[in-house]
C-alpha cells in the first residue's frame, strides 16, 4: 500500500491522479491533499479519500475548510502556507508525491520531496526549468526516484532502455523528439492572432487543462518549457531535442536511435495514462483510459514548427542554450505575461514580446541555491509587470 501526497489535487492533473487512485484502493491510500483556494472542491476530495492532512494557501481558507470538514465529521488535519506544503511532501509517512502545482509556486514542495528521497511524480515542469541542476542534484543525493508525468516526457521515458543512466550516446540515442498538438491556432492566419480572446486561447483541441497551461500550449511556450525539462531529465543538449507538431496527439513523443530506429509511445490523449504508469512503475495498471483504436485514427501528421508563428518556442530554445538564470527569467516572465493576457491587459501576440524584452534587459548569472533562484524569479516578475504597465 503506497501512501500518496497529491500537491495541487484540485487541478486537472490532481483530479486525474485521484481518479486512478480510486480505481485501485488495494494499492494506494491518500496521505495528503493540497489546494490553494478551491476549498469546497478540496473538502469533497477529503470526504472521498479521508487523507491525514489537507493543505491550503491561507489561514482564511484553512478556517473555511475546517468548518466544511467538521460538518461532514471528517478528521483530516488542516494546515496552510508554503511551509506546510513542504512538510507533507517530505513527511516520513508519505511514499510518493504527485507534484502538480502549476508554476513557480510548486518548486519548494517538489524540491522538499526530492531532498526527502521520495518517489517524485513530476508534473510541475517549472521545477526543472527554474532549478534544473539543483533539482537533479537533490534527487541523486537523496536516492529519490524521479518519474516524469508530462505526457511527452513520460513517453520518452517509456521509449528509453530501462537501464538508461542519462547518457544519451552510451545508449545509442540520436535524438529526443517531443510532439506538440500545435494548439488551437495552428491553422489561423498570423494577422488574425492579434484579436485572439482568452476563451479562444484556452479551448485546446485535444487536452483538458487549466487556463495557464492552455495558453502556454497556444503559444507553444509549453513545448519550450518541455524542451528545457527534457534537457535535465535525459541530459540531452538543445541540439539533440527536436519538436514536431502532431495535431492528432496520438504519438506522445519519440526517441530516435543511432541505428535508424524510432520508438514512439502512443495512446489516447488522457493524462491518466502517464499518471498510472508513474504510480505503478515498473508495473502497469488500469488507468481508466480506453485502448487506442488506430483504425479510427486513420492518419498521423507531422509538421515542423514555424518560429514566426510560435516565437515563444524559439525563446525557450535560446534560454536553454544560454543557461544559468535564463530559463528562470523565461519562466517567470511567461507566467506574468500569460496572466496579463488572461486579465485582458495585453494581446495574445504581446506575450512573447514581454518575455523577449525581459530576457534582453536582465543580466544572466549563476543561481547556486533556492534563494538565488527565487530572487531572480521575483526580479523577472517585477520587470515584466513594469513592461506591461508601460
Amino acid at each position: 500500500m503506497q501512501k500518496i501526497c497529491v500537491l495541487g489535487s484540485t487541478g486537472s492533473i490532481g483530479v486525474s491522479t485521484l481518479d486512478v487512485i480510486a480505481r485501485h484502493p488495494e494499492l494506494y491510500a491518500v496521505f495528503a491533499l493540497t489546494a490553494h483556494t478551491q476549498v469546497r472542491k478540496l473538502a469533497e476530495q477529503c470526504a472521498q479519500f479521508n487523507p491525514s492532512f489537507a493543505v491550503v494557501g491561507t489561514a482564511l481558507a484553512a478556517t473555511e475548510l475546517q468548518l466544511l470538514l467538521r460538518e461532514k465529521n471528517i478528521t483530516t488535519e488542516v494546515l496552510y502556507g508554503p511551509q506546510a506544503l513542504c512538510e507533507v511532501a517530505s513527511a516520513t509517512e508519505c511514499d510518493a508525491v504527485m507534484a502538480a502545482i502549476v508554476g513557480a509556486a510548486g518548486l519548494p514542495a517538489s524540491l522538499a520531496a526530492a531532498h526527502a528521497g521520495k518517489k517524485v511524480l513530476l508534473a510541475n515542469k517549472e521545477a526543472l526549468v527554474m532549478s534544473g541542476q539543483l533539482f537533479i542534484d537533490a534527487i541523486q543525493a537523496s536516492g529519490a526516484t524521479l518519474l516524469p508525468i508530462d505526457s511527452e516526457h513520460n513517453a520518452i521515458f517509456q521509449c528509453l532502455p530501462q537501464a538508461y543512466d542519462r547518457r544519451p550516446q552510451q545508449h545509442g540515442v540520436h535524438k529526443i523528439i517531443l510532439t506538440a498538438s500545435g494548439g488551437p491556432f495552428l491553422n489561423r492566419t498570423l494577422d488574425s492572432l492579434d484579436n485572439v480572446t482568452p476563451n479562444e486561447a484556452v479551448a485546446h483541441p485535444n487536452w483538458v487543462m487549466g487556463r495557464k497551461i492552455s495558453v502556454d500550449s497556444a503559444t507553444m511556450m509549453n513545448k519550450g518549457l518541455e524542451v528545457i525539462e527534457a534537457h535535465w531529465l535525459f541530459n540531452a543538449p538543445a541540439e539533440q531535442i527536436e519538436v514536431l507538431i502532431h495535431p492528432q496527439s496520438v504519438i506522445h513523443s519519440m526517441v530516435s536511435y543511432l541505428d535508424g530506429s524510432v520508438l514512439a509511445q502512443m495512446g489516447n490523449p488522457d493524462m491518466r495514462t502517464p499518471i498510472a504508469y508513474g504510480l505503478a512503475y515498473p508495473k502497469r495498471i488500469n488507468s481508466g483510459v480506453a485502448p487506442l483504436d488506430l483504425a479510427k485514427v486513420m492518419q498521423l501528421n507531422f509538421i515542423a514548427p514555424d518560429f514566426k508563428r510560435f516565437p515563444c518556442l524559439e525563446l525557450a530554445y535560446a534560454a536553454l542554450k544560454t543557461g544559468r538564470s535564463a530559463p528562470t527569467i523565461l519562466n517567470a516572465s511567461n507566467e506574468i505575461a500569460v496572466q496579463a493576457f488572461l486579465d485582458g491587459k495585453i494581446g495574445f501576440r504581446m506575450i512573447d514580446q514581454v518575455i523577449a524584452r525581459v530576457m534582453d534587459k536582465l543580466s544572466i548569472r549563476e543561481l547556486s541555491d533556492i534563494d538565488a533562484i527565487f530572487e531572480c524569479d521575483q526580479e523577472a516578475r517585477a520587470l515584466s509587470l513594469e513592461i506591461i504597465r508601460t
